[in-house]
C-alpha cells in the first residue's frame, strides 16, 4: 500500500464525511473528472466537482458512508460503501456504492462512482 495515497484517501473521505465540497474540490487536479454512473454527466475540473458534491449533499443532507471494503495502491483506491441517510422529503436512503479513484501527484485525477441506480431513483422519487 502506498502511504501517500492512503493519506490522501483519509483526507478525502474526511471531507466527504464533513460534507465539505470546498475541501473535496481542493484535492482534485485541474483536469479531474467526477462521474456518478447513474445517468449524470461527468463533472470536470474542481469547480464543477465542488458543485456536484454540493448537489449530492443537498439531495441527502445527512448522507453517511458506511465502509465495506478498501483497496489502496500507489496511484489508486477502490472503496466499497453503503450510503445511508434521508432525503429532504423524509425518504430513507440506502444505496450500495463503489468508488474507483485514480491519483497522480497527490491529487485525485478521476473519481468514478458506481451505484445502485434503481435504489437511488426509488429514494429520490419517494
Amino acid at each position: 500500500m502506498n502511504e501517500s495515497t492512503r493519506a490522501l484517501f483519509e483526507r478525502y473521505h474526511a471531507a466527504w464525511t464533513a460534507h465539505d465540497p470546498d475541501a473535496i474540490a481542493t484535492m482534485h487536479s485541474a483536469d479531474s473528472v467526477f462521474h456518478v454512473h447513474a445517468g449524470q454527466q461527468p463533472a470536470r475540473g474542481p469547480e464543477a466537482i465542488r458543485q456536484a458534491a454540493a448537489g449530492v449533499f443537498a439531495l441527502v443532507p445527512d448522507l453517511r458512508f458506511e465502509p465495506v471494503s478498501l483497496r489502496v495502491g500507489a496511484d489508486y483506491w477502490v472503496a466499497e460503501w453503503t450510503m445511508t441517510g434521508t432525503t429532504p422529503t423524509g425518504a430513507p436512503v440506502e444505496i450500495d456504492l463503489v468508488d474507483v479513484v485514480s491519483v497522480e501527484a497527490g491529487l485525485v485525477t478521476s473519481k468514478q462512482s458506481y451505484l445502485d441506480g434503481a435504489a437511488m431513483q426509488a429514494a429520490v422519487n419517494a
